[in-house]
């Protein structure tokens, strides 16, 4: 006999039998309708076997069991996830929200979560619903749950719970009534190595996900001649090696990168021995030409990172009284990059190390 529907909490009302519920008939194996933002969803634990082939078979797909991995909040994020730094940042912006990030996953990372039937070749979906019964459902369960839409095979999603039980007449323990949702599928992103790749296109445009994931990046020293040059240089090096794409494909993962000097005039090139230093690692640097920072450069930049504590100060008080963005010194550990100009090739190589240091103690905030 199908159930019939019953009404979800809503958001920021406390959790109650109706949730306990769900959890309960989770936690046996059951099958249960969910709500979304995009349409209901039919859900069950993720590490039993028996309980996906049961959802795959009232599908109408038996051969196929690529199901996302839901859960209520970002606190529920793993914290070995790969890429932390972009998946946090789409998260915190996008999520809860219409969006489904497909993540590299190793088989040990997939067993620990309790998700190890979810991977696909290497690959392993998640997302963080908007609706707070579903929320308070996904949250209260001790064990990963799956949601997949609650259609058949083939057919498009459905937006209420009524459409939901004349469907599926058998087959489903509970029934959550959440309302109308718009009957849409969420959008679909894989990220990972070389990979920004947007599987379905759904609510949320390519654009604001690249916005979303990436940072842009404004390097600053005093002549924009040799130090931010070679940091804006090796940073994108550093990022294209993590993220296994070659430097003009960084903007394809959201990653803008430039420098610019607070003393600078427009136009200069940069001193040949920083062209040396990092010709040594063949990086071209020849065709940089500087720029002064002026408030219109660092609009719409997400991090500034000056190279030295005088750099800082005379930044900050250049964009005092406007809403400038995140400024600091490129050293995680606040030291000052010392300045080559005028010395030797290899002071301006010990200064290249220097930076190169401080970037790939940098990568983990950018990438992960």
């Amino acid at each position: 006999m199908q159930p019939t529907p019953v009404p979800l909490p809503a958001s920021g009302e406390s959790p109650s039998e109706v949730v306990a519920g769900f959890v309960e008939a989770l936690a046996a194996g059951s099958i249960v309708a969910l709500p979304t933002e995009t349409c209901y969803g039919l859900a069950v634990r993720a590490d039993q076997p028996a309980a996906l082939e049961a959802l795959a078979a009232l599908k109408g797909r038996p051969q196929e069991r690529t199901f996302t991995w839901h859960l209520g909040s970002l606190e529920r994020l793993p914290t070995d996830l790969a890429w932390t730094g972009m998946v946090t940042r789409l998260g915190h912006k996008l999520w809860p929200g219409p969006l489904t990030l497909v993540l590299p996953a190793r088989a040990e990372q997939a067993r620990a979560w309790g998700v190890e039937a979810l991977r696909k070749e290497g690959w392993v979906g998640l997302r963080v619903p908007r609706h707070g019964g579903t929320q308070q459902v996904l949250d209260a369960a001790p064990f990963p749950v799956v949601m997949t839409s609650a259609n058949a095979s083939g057919e498009a999603p459905l937006a209420t719970a009524e459409q939901v039980a004349q469907a599926f007449p058998t087959g489903l323990a509970r029934i959550a009534d959440g309302g109308t949702s718009p009957g849409l599928g969420s959008t679909v992103l894989a990220l990972g190595p070389g990979r920004f790749e947007v599987l379905r296109q759904g609510p949320v445009a390519l654009e604001d996900l690249r916005a979303s994931a990436g940072l842009r990046i404004l390097f600053v020293c005093t002549g924009n001649t040799c130090r931010s040059p070679m940091a804006e240089t090796l940073a994108r090096s550093a990022l294209a090696h993590t993220l296994q794409v070659t430097p003009n494909h960084l903007p394809d993962f959201g990653f803008q990168v430039a420098s610019a000097g607070v003393y600078a005039g427009p136009g200069a090139l940069p001193t040949r021995e920083a062209v040396l230093a990092l010709q040594d690692w063949d990086l071209p640097l020849q065709d940089h030409r500087s720029q002064p920072v002026e408030r219109a450069l660092t609009q719409g930049v997400d991090r500034i990172y000056a190279l030295t504590r005088s750099h800082l100060a005379a930044l900050r008080s250049a964009l005092a009284g406007t809403p400038a963005p995140s400024c600091e010194l490129l050293d995680p550990e606040g030291r000052d990059i010392p300045d080559p100009f005028g010395g030797p090739l290899e002071v301006y190589r010990k200064t290249r190390d220097a930076i190169q240091v401080a970037i790939q103690a940098r990568l983990s905030e950018w990438v992960g």
